[in-house]
Order: structure tokens, then C-alpha cells, then sequence
């Protein structure tokens, strides 16, 4: 696999298109951080790390969604660096999504953080996903 970023971000995307309560997805580290993240914002109900015999790890995140309306609280996840093109942003030209209604997630030097943080820590780095 050469993107297990695009792969974690998909099997999220399949897992509320076909309405599941919990999505299983094989760790790293990287992978967690993003998680912890949507899970800040509110984008999951919650999640957990667990150890495997593979000493790998998975990480079951429990999706969220409208108790009434049964949407999801992500409409949509996409993957905006990619391995064949990365994209790189400064301070200056930080990706606004959807007004601001939305969040873009970064891998910069202070770690894995949203746009808006990257905003008030001046610093910039690799625009990960979109997610709003």
C-alpha cells in the first residue's frame, strides 16, 4: 500500500456510506494522531487503540451520527496531499474550508493539528484531508 492515509480516510467513507456504528482500521502512529484530532472536533463518537498479536495495532472508532435524521456528522472526508503531489501551505495561504465550517487537518512541525490551530501557532505544513 502506498498512502495509509488515503486507506484509513476510505475505510471511514465506506464505513458511514453503508451506515456502520464501528469501523476497525490497522494503526500507526500518524493514524492516530488524525484521530484524536476528529474526535476533538467532534467528528466521531469515539474511538479506541488496541494492541494485536501483529504488534501493529488497530484503532475501532465509533462514528457519529444524527439520533433523529441518522446523518453522519462527517459529509465529507478527502484526501488532499497525496504521495505523488504534495501540498505544502505557509501561515499565509491556509486553506479555508467551507467558510470555515469545516476542517482542514495538517502535519506540521507542533504535530497534527487543524487549520485554525496552525493559524494561532503561526506555523504552517502538508495539508493531510478536508473534512467538513
Amino acid at each position: 500500500m502506498t498512502d495509509p492515509i488515503a486507506d484509513y480516510l476510505t475505510r471511514l467513507r465506506n464505513a458511514i456510506m453503508a451506515n456502520h456504528r464501528v469501523v476497525e482500521i490497522p494503526a500507526s502512529n500518524l493514524k492516530k494522531e488524525v484521530t484524536k484530532v476528529l474526535f476533538d472536533k467532534g467528528y466521531i463518537l469515539n474511538y479506541k487503540f488496541e494492541e494485536t498479536d501483529n504488534n501493529q495495532g488497530s484503532i475501532k472508532i465509533a462514528l457519529k451520527y444524527h439520533p433523529k435524521t441518522k446523518t453522519s456528522a462527517i459529509k465529507n472526508i478527502s484526501r488532499v496531499s497525496k504521495p505523488g503531489l504534495r501540498k505544502y501551505v505557509s501561515v499565509d495561504d491556509m486553506p479555508r474550508v467551507l467558510n470555515g465550517l469545516g476542517i482542514a487537518v495538517l502535519s506540521t512541525s507542533r504535530g497534527i493539528i487543524t487549520d485554525k490551530e496552525a493559524r494561532n501557532l503561526n506555523v504552517g505544513g502538508e495539508v493531510l484531508c478536508y473534512v467538513y
